[in-house]
């Protein structure tokens, strides 16, 4: 490991088999100048993740109970841990998309020294279903063109609009960076159960400083979701969002199905028109794609309703905590068995 990397490349796991060994390749493949570290933090998974990592030695890995996990406090354990003058996290599914996305994400923090934090771009894994691959792509083509960096900071004028600051503090962990220095002592992120980064993202803003969108640092990311998984993520998103003090509108079971129809037609024309899918898949998203919008607006619609101080249902609907349960079911079945459950 360098003694003064320029950069801490923290990724944070939990039972992420699936994608590590494909990050852990891909960043042994950096060129930048200078050195950088690879920090992984896991907090307690159970599957083969720590066997993973183990095999890469100059990897540091840092273990915590899996309840002293938080997605905002345990990014700034990562910044208290790392050894470089930026951080730069990375999620256990988040795969960098070529040998120069570190050095991308990190150009416009040498180039404008007033930018505290960067965002990269996120690029829909091909079996991503539509609903999510075009909401990803909408997303980040609407902070900025691919050939360029785009800086987002409050003016006085834009201060009164706030639908324009909530879209100029979006901010997405999954693939970011920040100065190590403003995040240990100026702004740290704060330690809620959901939407940890949005509310950085908006700290940021609301303090004068300036963010930047990085596009050609990208990564390939999206969540591997069945139908009922995706309604539960809707649901813990959206209720993280009410916890924080966001004012979250309800709708009415007409307006469910109305989103949902409207989102479905204009998802069958990008499918039709989509030269990643074959024919065959064509037809099957044709059919399938819009389960996944009347699943997104059912969910909203009964995050909306759920009241915040009803915990029980709160977890109900939360897929965290199913993944939790099911993951803790799974250990005490090897712990009962003397091996892996099956």
């Amino acid at each position: 490991m360098p003694d003064s990397p320029v950069a801490t490349v923290a990724i944070l796991t939990y039972n992420g088999e699936k994608y590590i060994d494909s990050i852990l390749r891909k960043l042994q493949k950096q060129e930048i100048d200078g050195e950088f570290e690879v920090l992984v933090i896991d907090s307690g998974s159970t599957d083969k993740t720590l066997d993973i990592v183990r095999r890469y030695p100059d990897v540091r890995l840092h273990s915590i109970p899996n309840d002293e996990f938080g997605h905002g406090r345990t990014r700034n354990l990562a910044a208290q841990l790392a050894n470089g003058e930026f951080v730069a996290f990375l999620t256990h599914d988040a795969v960098p998309s070529t040998k120069h996305w570190l050095s991308e994400l990190l150009e416009p923090f040498e180039r404008f020294p007033q930018v505290v934090a960067v965002l990269g771009k996120q690029v829909a894994r091909p079996k991503a279903f539509p609903l999510q691959r075009y909401e990803i792509h909408g997303m980040f083509r609407n902070l900025g063109p691919d050939y360029g960096t785009t800086l987002f900071y409050r003016t006085p004028a834009l201060a009164k609009k706030p639908a324009v600051l909530d879209a100029m503090s979006y901010y997405s962990d999954v693939n970011s960076a920040v100065r190590r220095d403003f995040l240990l002592n100026v702004i740290p992120y704060r330690d809620v159960r959901y939407a940890e980064d949005q509310l950085f993202g908006r700290d940021v803003i609301d303090e004068g400083y300036v963010k930047a969108y990085a596009p050609r640092g990208a990564v390939d990311h999206s969540n591997d979701l069945t139908l009922q998984e995706y309604g539960h993520r809707i649901f813990d998103e959206t209720v993280g969002l009410r916890q924080n003090g966001h004012d979250i509108p309800t709708i009415s079971r007409l307006a469910v199905v109305r989103y949902a129809l409207h989102g479905t037609l204009g998802d069958a024309l990008r499918i039709v028109r989509d030269r990643a899918y074959s024919p065959q898949r064509k037809l099957f998203w044709l059919v399938v794609n819009p389960m996944y919008h009347l699943k997104k607006w059912n969910s909203y619609r009964a995050s909306t309703l759920v009241d915040l101080d009803d915990h029980g249902a709160i977890k109900a609907g939360s897929l965290e905590h199913k993944r939790k349960l099911h993951h803790e079911s799974r250990r005490s079945a090897e712990a009962t068995t003397g091996g892996p459950a099956s």
